[in-house]
């Protein structure tokens, strides 16, 4: 098999790159949101380029009889296209002398250039989850065409977050989607309904979480205010994913050692339907 991460050639012991590779992933774990509420298909394998996508309509219902006689809408895709799947990467680098060192004083290898690195891979994947990638026509949760929109309340008013959130859910449930529901919000509008409820002692995201099964989250994605309620599962949308996050050795310079934290993957949305954005009226 081709060595394309370089392991082969890279200046690590199999500890400092145990050592790496755990930063990278304890900071993806920590800091990623789109996917603890998008269910990811693959990894596909890191030679994949493309992937079929695929948009759904309709919403009869199943059958049921006692023969299986009575004929009924076959689920299908009404639109498919095959599209490419970006790569999202970030570079950094470990000098010689600290590798010299830590081996000579029995340190351990300090991480915090790979897990800066995959910190700011992170916030891109957030970030192209959420809005998209408009250069490549490619769609996030908050600009996908079809998806439901609710104005925005007040949410700094006690009790406008929780029902602006029932609006959202209502106008998904309208559209078939019946949850389970995850809701994601700016860190503004995620601190806002950090309080009491009215008058019940309870935490109005307390009772929003009994509305949203699937959780209340906050990203850094989403700047001012604004929110996302999305009916989960794979069946309205998926991460694609070729290459999920890993670290590869690009090769010695000047003596010192350039490594690149990459992933390869993609949004896929199948029912915009399924997403209802709760934003400021007015905005596409």
């Amino acid at each position: 098999m081709t060595d394309f991460f370089g392991h082969a050639e890279n200046p690590l012991t199999s500890d400092e790159w145990v050592r790496i590779n755990d930063a990278v992933i304890q900071v993806a774990r920590r800091k990623l949101v789109g996917r603890r509420v998008i269910d990811v298909y693959g990894p596909l394998g890191a030679g994949f380029q493309a992937v079929a996508y695929d948009e759904f309509t309709g919403d009869q219902p199943a059958n049921v009889d006692v023969v299986g006689e009575e004929p009924t809408a076959v689920v299908f895709t009404d639109n498919r296209q095959f599209r490419m799947i970006p790569i999202i990467y970030k570079d950094f680098l470990l000098h010689w002398r600290d590798l010299e060192s830590a081996r000579r004083l029995t340190h351990p290898l300090d991480t915090s250039a790979a897990a800066g690195a995959a910190s700011f891979l992170a916030d891109k994947e957030d970030e192209m989850i959420f809005h998209g990638l408009p250069k490549y026509g490619y769609e996030g949760l908050m600009t996908a065409k079809g998806r439901k929109q609710v104005p925005l309340r007040d949410w700094s008013e006690p009790g406008e977050a929780f029902q602006n959130v029932v609006e959202a859910a209502e106008a998904l449930f309208e559209g078939g989607h019946y949850g389970p529901y995850a809701l994601v919000a700016s860190p503004r509008l995620y601190a806002l309904i950090h309080r009491v409820f009215l008058k019940t002692g309870i935490l109005e995201v307390d009772n929003i979480r009994k509305l949203v099964g699937e959780g209340v989250f906050q990203t850094n994605a989403l700047t001012g205010n604004c929110a996302v309620l999305l009916s989960t599962g794979h069946e309205n949308l998926d991460l694609a994913v070729a290459l999920d996050m890993s670290v590869a050795y690009l090769g010695a310079q000047h003596m010192n050692h350039p490594f690149r934290v990459l992933e390869s993957l993609i949004l896929r949305i199948k029912h915009a339907d399924a997403i209802c954005t709760i934003e400021t009226k007015g905005k596409k």
